[in-house]
């Protein structure tokens, strides 16, 4: 009993001894990432086969997983991970993966039932930057700044507007008279009267607001800018050299209507068609090719149509029979038509959006709207038009004049939608916070998915009058659109300031990084923690989106 009660105080020591020296070990016995593969924050040629992220403990194998998102958010493969035989592995494999930035998120549990979770970039190629407002600013090609692309109508640009309405009303009514000159075939002598009437009117008029829509945006593009550009306008740019094309071909539809050919003045239209393809939102977008043939040929739809429609319209004012006549064909091709211009539609948004939800973000989306609902009452008009027909009797004189109200009110639509990018404008994020405890500037530049600069300051009170820097700053992204998503921490590095922003008795230490850390659009979350000479953690954190 006495020698127990000898050496027990030293048991007791080495007890706790023991104690203190495992409690760290086991605060940190959870798996950490040791190893991950492609390495956070790099650029590769080529895509990598796969993604494996090696821990220093074992992993649970029953939970969790690891994902590869691309640039819209979305997973690239539906493949399930794979655990190594040492359960401290985990992997994924990836099929061929085009120019972008992607995300890693991965989630795991430890063996002793921690969860542990994270997400990095790596970039394959040389991807360009998400596509925003600013890829549809005309002013860039003429090396201007400061004007911005439209995302919203307003009164001072009624008059472009008016200008693209009525260019949009010449182009359809003038190349879909053309094409249905060489689509009909056994023409009355009625028809062919009209063809050449009407036809000159409307070559005269595509001439005319050919002019008028080229001066109004030429003098929009170039206001405030010196008279010797208007020379490199139409010679040095993509949008001038256009137009100038566009006069010619309403110059040479004069000859045009005047030759009896119907594939001549087929390929008149067509080459209009294409060349308005060209000047469209459709040459923005990736792949070229196919972004431009759904333009095309949902243009070739609705002058098919519009023209049909005006034709027919003019037919039945001059001679009933001879509308019942075409009123026949017209039937025909304007249901395919519309199911065209339906399915053109529709691929095109999808192309042109990263989902539906930007529909309600600009006009463009809301006027997409609007058309959608006008060209529903296009086809319950042309349903009952047809019906008509199908019975054998003439078309309605009410129902051609609604049909002819309802093209006019979509083509006005069209007119201004052309105009506004599909996409909101993105505006660089600056935030800056002042407090008892901390000052704090955050700032994203531009703000778009992709590459980005991102500059963090941070001022501290001094302590009895010394310098007091952090001892660590870091910067996380995590994406409030996806919360399962671990956060992305953005490298930044300390740096000398220029700016003039001192405060007294507070000192300022400076952080800034530059590359793809927003990997896709939505909404984010910016957290900063300060790690404080005490070892005291300080955490700030600022909501932000883009598109």
């Amino acid at each position: 009993m006495t020698l127990w009660r000898g050496i027990a105080p030293f048991i007791l020591v080495l007890i706790m001894l023991a104690s203190w020296a495992y409690a760290p070990m086991q605060a940190h016995a959870h798996a950490v990432a040791e190893l991950m593969v492609p390495e956070p924050n790099t650029q590769m040629n080529e895509s990598p086969p796969k993604v494996e992220i090696h821990f220093n403990e074992q992993i649970e194998t029953g939970i969790g997983g690891i994902q590869v998102l691309d640039s819209t958010s979305k997973p690239v493969t539906e493949e399930k991970h794979t655990i190594s035989e040492d359960r401290k592995g985990i992997s994924l494999n990836l099929p061929k993966l085009g120019e972008g930035v992607y995300t890693v998120s991965y989630s795991v549990v430890s063996a002793d039932g921690h969860p542990v979770s994270g997400s990095y970039i790596f970039v394959v190629g040389n991807p360009p930057n998400a596509r925003d407002a600013s890829a549809f600013d005309l002013h860039k090609q003429l090396g201007h700044s400061g004007h911005g692309a439209s995302t919203e109508v307003t009164v001072s640009e009624l008059l472009l507007y008016l200008s693209r309405g009525l260019y949009y009303a010449a182009l359809l009514l003038s190349t879909g008279l053309m094409l249905w000159y060489g689509m009909l075939k056994d023409k009355t002598e009625v028809q062919r009267r009209q063809f050449s009437k009407w036809g000159l009117w409307t070559i005269r008029g595509m001439l005319v607001i050919s002019l008028f829509y080229v001066f109004i945006h030429a003098r929009e593009l170039m206001e405030g800018q010196p008279t010797s550009d208007w020379g490199k306008l139409f010679t040095k740019t993509e949008v001038g050299i256009s137009w100038l094309i566009l006069i010619a071909l309403a110059l040479l539809g004069f000859l045009v209507l005047k030759s009896g050919s119907g594939i001549i003045k087929m390929l008149w239209a067509a080459a209009l068609l294409i060349l308005e393809g060209f000047n469209g939102h459709a040459a923005a977008y990736e792949p070229k090719w196919y972004s431009l043939l759904l333009d095309i040929v949902h243009l070739a739809g609705a002058a098919i149509w519009a023209g049909g429609l005006a034709f027919l319209l003019v037919l039945w004012l001059e001679e009933r029979k001879d509308a019942g006549r075409f009123a026949v064909a017209f039937s025909r091709a304007a249901w395919i038509s519309i199911v065209v211009l339906t399915i053109t539609g529709l691929l095109s948004t999808f192309l042109f959006l990263p989902n539906l939800s930007y529909l309600f973000y600009t006009s463009w989306g809301i006027l997409l709207v609007i058309k959608t609902v006008l060209v529903l009452f296009v086809i319950v008009t042309g349903a009952l038009l047809r019906l008509r027909v199908r019975r054998g009797d003439l078309p309605s004189g009410s129902l051609l004049k609604v049909d002819v109200s309802l093209m006019a009110a979509i083509i006005i639509v069209v007119g201004i939608f052309t105009y506004i990018s599909p996409l909101p404008a993105n505006t660089p994020f600056s935030k800056h916070l002042m407090g008892t405890d901390k000052h704090l500037t955050l700032r994203i530049t531009p703000n778009v998915p992709g590459e980005n600069q991102f500059i963090v300051k941070v001022w501290l009170p001094e302590k009895d009058g010394k310098p007091n820097e952090p001892k660590r700053v870091k910067l996380l992204l995590r994406s409030l659109d996806k919360p399962d998503l671990g956060a992305i921490e953005v490298p930044v590095e300390q740096y000398k300031d220029e700016e003039i922003d001192t405060f007294p008795d507070f000192t300022k230490a400076t952080y800034q990084t530059k590359g793809p850390f927003i990997p896709f659009p939505g909404k984010w979350k910016a957290e900063i923690r300060i790690l404080t000479q005490e070892d005291d953690e300080i955490v700030h954190s600022e909501e932000f989106r883009n598109y």
